[in-house]
């Protein structure tokens, strides 16, 4: 899939990132896999809880998350890209450095048994922010990935970390919400995604979204929640 302002690849990301210079990208946002096997612990849960592999046009994946990446996917993204943001921080910590700033997403999940947050670990040398949006606010009916995150998200991401016409790399595509957020941004962004049904859905799911121009105006502002922790 490619339009003027995405290049959205199905591909290996470690082919995709060979091909590009050093520093070719000014900010990388990744989402890699946790190495939690998410699929099997979805498949698991009881009936309620394995409602949440429903809704995603039937797509339910292989084990694609049941290992994290080497060093040496670690050591291309920052080759390839000025800047990272790096979703699950937290399970690559022996192939990052230290860092002031680290992002949480919070889920705002109440009681249940769900993580309350997710963390992205971060080059920036800033204070550690917040996100706040319920983990099934936004678009949950159309979920088309298990570990999908909203579009609101990486459109606060963007607001606050990348400058007027950076260029994007997501190595990890999952759902697509990447995409959109930098379609309707302005971003140009380079992705890629290995898992041939979640490809063809996430560029289903952005051909469809970034039609809906009208919906997607205005550049998501701070709330009192999204605050800074340190």
């Amino acid at each position: 899939m490619k339009t003027d302002l995405l290049d959205i690849r199905h591909a290996d990301c470690m082919d995709m990132m060979r091909e590009f210079p050093d520093k070719h990208f000014d900010l990388a946002i990744v989402d890699p896999p946790y190495g939690i096997s998410i699929v099997s612990q979805f498949k698991k849960t009881t009936e309620s809880k394995s409602s949440m592999m429903r809704g995603m046009n039937g797509i339910t994946g292989g084990e694609w998350d049941g290992a994290t990446p080497d060093g040496e996917y670690f050591g291309e993204l920052r080759r390839i890209s000025r800047n990272q943001i790096i979703w699950g921080g937290n399970y690559f910590l022996d192939h990052l450095t230290s860092t002031r700033c680290f992002i949480s997403w919070d889920k705002m999940n109440g009681t249940n048994n769900m993580a309350d947050f997710e963390l992205a670990w971060t080059s920036f040398e800033s204070s550690c922010r917040r996100f706040s949006m319920h983990h099934f606010s936004a678009g949950y009916d159309e979920k088309i990935h298990p570990t999908q995150k909203p579009v609101a998200l990486y459109r606060w991401l963007l607001a606050n970390y990348a400058k007027p016409g950076d260029t994007i790399l997501d190595t990890h595509l999952g759902s697509g919400s990447i995409a959109i957020a930098c379609h309707y941004a302005g971003h140009h962004l380079t992705a890629c995604e290995l898992d041939a049904d979640y490809y063809k859905a996430a560029c289903e799911r952005i051909d469809r979204e970034t039609r809906q121009q009208t919906l997607f105006t205005e550049t998501p502002q701070p709330t009192e929640t999204q605050t800074e922790l340190i």
